[in-house]
């Protein structure tokens, strides 16, 4: 990596810039153990959802990071994220992925803390001595906020307040949620977990790229307009993108929104058929009249929505997904299906989302996986040392969008651009972590 000695230059600055990033972005270990440190710890980090610890004393285990994480809810209801590691002796205390505890206790030496992390017990602590202070010695705790149900943490003690850090993204946020208005989003459907031997932010590069569908995806597309016609879902893709109505948008911070609503007229009609759907959409034409149950049909299906919000979540059509950093070379990506909880919303309705676990995890994302396998091995070539970042940067075809966000067409590589300014900025800031 090259160095500088003026302190006013970043060491970054020739390595990414708008046009290009240098290959070792991805291929560095120092890079990544640096990032795993300034960008998972220095912003907000999406941890879980609220609905995945319902009742009081819930919890389940996550990661900031390579921080082990437990985000708990505590008897009065409040969340906590703290760090899954003993003040004692470093040992991990919750060992489980999830359940219901009003406490931890360290299998090692049985020191226990609390779910709000105090420390409450330990073993022949006359052993310390007078001067021991359990009040010093409960587990790290993270400063948590939530928006809408989705749980953020962080270790930056001067970042603002999640909502004002997200910005616009919470508009699209609430255009998510309330496309059946009055419900109540769920996510406790399990996980399908998925890994990748290629840096996590490849995945990130991915995540608003319209780019690449109808190349990537082409046999699954193809597949799909032989079996059920025209018309089914991505076939957008098969075209030229570039002369649709789709959009791309950089919403600040390192998000990033890629918009098909434009072209959607009826998600349902338009989605690929799942096994087993005609008895239940019968059912629910028969218990809603026609307008209502068009409208819950079109909630099964995909939204016409990617939302990526930095570092880590991605929300696809109707799906969550999490990207989880292991190594340079090795991430997990974690599909989250979701549930609707509303009075007037038809059981079936959800029986019906939960299939479309089923769908893009298991037949279009190994497409994706391949390919960012394939991209770790080819940024390992020492003689070629540029990722190209700059499609649709001088074409004229960039506005701003009524709240003043930078829009493209949906292959611009502007929200590439977006992710790379943000990380920048947290990797050269000055910001002491701490954990509280």
């Amino acid at each position: 990596m090259t160095n500088t000695t003026e302190t006013s230059v970043s060491p970054f600055d020739e390595l990414v810039t708008d046009l290009r990033v240098h290959r070792t972005m991805y291929t560095d270990p120092q890079i990544f153990v640096t990032e795993m440190n300034r960008v998972y710890g220095g912003t907000w980090t999406y941890l879980a959802h609220e609905s995945e610890i319902p009742e009081p004393n819930d919890f389940v285990r996550r990661k900031l990071g390579l921080r082990p994480i437990i985000v708990t809810r505590d008897r009065n209801g409040e969340i906590h994220g703290l760090i899954n590691r003993c003040t004692h002796r470093g040992a991990t205390v919750c060992r489980t992925d999830s359940g219901n505890a009003r406490s931890f206790m360290c299998p090692y030496h049985n020191w226990t803390f609390n779910n709000t992390g105090k420390l409450t017990g330990v073993p022949m602590h006359k052993g310390y001595g007078a001067s021991f202070n359990r009040d010093e010695l409960g587990l790290g705790r993270l400063r948590v906020d939530s928006y809408r149900g989705f749980i953020f943490g962080t270790l930056n003690q001067e970042i603002s307040d999640l909502a004002t850090h997200l910005g616009s993204v919470t508009d699209y946020i609430d255009q998510w949620l309330d496309r059946w208005p009055g419900a109540e989003l769920v996510v406790r459907h399990g996980e399908t977990r998925l890994n990748c031997k290629g840096n996590w932010k490849l995945i990130y590069d991915n995540s608003a790229d319209g780019y690449h569908p109808g190349f990537s995806h082409a046999s699954l597309l193809r597949m799909r307009k032989e079996r059920y016609g025209v018309g089914v879902d991505m076939q957008w893709a098969l075209g030229d993108t570039d002369a649709g109505k789709q959009t791309v948008t950089d919403l600040g911070n390192g998000n990033t929104f890629l918009d098909q609503r434009a072209e959607i007229d009826s998600y349902w009609d338009s989605a690929a058929p799942m096994p087993g759907q005609n008895p239940y959409a019968n059912a629910v034409r028969a218990k809603l009249d026609d307008a209502a149950a068009k409208a819950a049909l079109d909630v099964v299906v995909g939204s016409g929505m990617n939302l990526n919000i930095f570092p880590n979540l991605l929300i696809i059509g109707n799906q969550i997904q999490v990207i989880e950093p292991l190594a340079v070379a090795d991430t997990d990506i974690v599909w989250y299906s979701t549930s609707l909880r509303a009075p007037d919303l038809p059981d079936e309705i959800n029986s019906l989302r939960v299939r479309l676990q089923e769908d893009f995890p298991a037949f279009g994302e190994p497409d994706d996986l391949a390919n960012f396998e394939e991209c770790q091995v080819g940024l390992g070539i020492e003689e070629m040392e540029w990722v190209v970042t700059n499609r649709h940067i001088d074409t004229d075809t960039e506005t701003l969008d009524a709240n003043g966000n930078l829009t493209g067409l949906i292959t611009d590589e502007l929200p590439i651009r977006a992710f790379w300014r943000y990380w920048k900025k947290l990797m050269t800031s000055d910001t002491k972590l701490v954990a509280r």
